[in-house]
């Protein structure tokens, strides 16, 4: 059985200073123009375990996506005619609307300190949602393509974790990208679901 849960509130940043911190650093910057600003914001973090074995969940999760193909940017960089560019990104995306960017084995990389577990992040977006979002805050390319993580845990367990799209790009105060941005929880929700029945 699957079990979700979701909505568990973290700060990102601050986890190792008070309150204080931030406070006296954001009003030292604006008395000594200091470039650095601080802020903190409240994120969504979902995880969700499965019964079924990790290799089958990650093959059910890679088969709803695309293969992003980086040479459509270098053809719209040459000067590439936008529509015929937006018509080959369409023709690059999954059934779940997503593609799949690049993964990092973070499994592998655990032997380098006598650990073997299975764990692996993908990069996971599709260029299309995203900038209908930077076109209106260019900001929001930090959280644009998304990251989700995919591993067994100490009880052998399948659990797929990742930080809910609107609570990250909700930060900006832009209905126009919030907007996106719930639609990209709905759809990275059915994704994961998918992934795990």
């Amino acid at each position: 059985m699957t079990h979700i849960r979701s909505a568990t509130a973290f700060a990102l940043i601050g986890v190792l200073f008070s309150g204080g911190f931030f406070h006296d650093r954001t009003e030292s910057a604006v008395q000594i123009g200091d470039p650095m600003n601080v802020s903190r914001i409240t994120v969504d973090h979902v995880r969700v375990v499965a019964d079924k074995p990790i290799d089958k969940v990650a093959k059910a999760f890679e088969q709803q996506m695309g293969q992003f193909d980086p040479e459509v940017y270098q053809s719209l960089t040459a000067g590439e005619n936008p529509d015929k560019v937006k018509a080959k990104l369409e023709a690059l995306v999954g059934p779940s609307g997503f593609m799949l960017f690049r993964t990092s084995d973070h499994g592998a990389l655990l032997r380098l300190v006598g650990q073997k577990k299975k764990a692996i992040q993908y990069l996971v977006g599709n260029p299309l949602f995203a900038v209908q979002m930077t076109q209106h805050d260019v900001r929001a390319g930090l959280y644009a393509p998304l990251r989700v993580l995919i591993y067994e845990n100490d009880q052998g367990k399948t659990c797929i974790e990742y930080d809910r799209p609107s609570s990250l790009f909700g930060q900006f105060g832009n209905a126009k990208v919030t907007a996106v941005a719930t639609m990209l929880d709905e759809k990275l929700e059915k994704l994961v679901a998918k992934a795990v029945q």
